[in-house]
This record gives C-alpha cells, sequence and structure tokens, in this order.
C-alpha cells in the first residue's frame, strides 16, 4: 500500500480519449483505510450518485479557520485539484471529489491525505 500523501495528482482532460477511472469498491476500502475521520458522502445530483470525500476540521477561533483554509487553497493550487471549502468560525469543512468524473478519482484520496498534514 503506497502512501496516499507522497503521491501527486494526476492530470487529464474530461475529453481525453481514456477516461479516468473511479476506484473499485476495494481500493476505496484501502484508500480510506489510510484516513482518519473522512467520510464518502453523496453528492447533490439527479440521482444521489455522485460521491463526495468530506471531513470537517475543528479550531478555536476564526483566524486559525481562516488559515487553514488559506493553506487547503495553496495545496489545491499545486495539486491542481480544488474542492468545495466551507470556512466558519472554528471550523472548515473540506470536500473532495472529480468533477470531471462526476465522483470520486484516488486524486481526492491524495488531496485528503495532504489535507489531513496542513492541520498538524
Amino acid at each position: 500500500m503506497t502512501d496516499l500523501a507522497t503521491q501527486s495528482c494526476v492530470s487529464f482532460s474530461p475529453s481525453s480519449k481514456e477516461a479516468p477511472k473511479s476506484p473499485s469498491n476495494n481500493e476505496l476500502a484501502e484508500y480510506l483505510q489510510q484516513l482518519v475521520g473522512w467520510q464518502v458522502v453523496p453528492g447533490t445530483d439527479a440521482n444521489n450518485a455522485l460521491q463526495k470525500l468530506e471531513k470537517t476540521f475543528s479550531f478555536d477561533n476564526y483566524q486559525q479557520s481562516m488559515d487553514f483554509t488559506n493553506r487547503v487553497a495553496e495545496l489545491a493550487e499545486a495539486e491542481d485539484h480544488h474542492p468545495a471549502l466551507l470556512t466558519e468560525w472554528g471550523k472548515v469543512r473540506v470536500t473532495w471529489w472529480t468533477h470531471a468524473i462526476g465522483g470520486l478519482h484516488l486524486n481526492d484520496f491524495i488531496c485528503a491525505a495532504k489535507t489531513d498534514l496542513l492541520n498538524q
């Protein structure tokens, strides 16, 4: 098992001939074992089939929440993979998914692992 946090996101185009694949159930379970506190949640598409990877981080105040949000934004730019971020007083909810395939990809788990490192 390769440590997710040591990997980099792979680039792909939604129009490429070889579409990226969602992880199998076995891969999904393996990836989730490497993450603490992350949950696979249903999305909000018409069939509720879109899966997302989500975790809420807690902080002592708003400034710490904003600082963490900015670190996640820097990670997103570096990996060219961008989450949904909800920043509130004392907490930040981070939601990763791959828009191009309408669900989860290895990139989401890599970024989740790297997000955890930002909070240490």
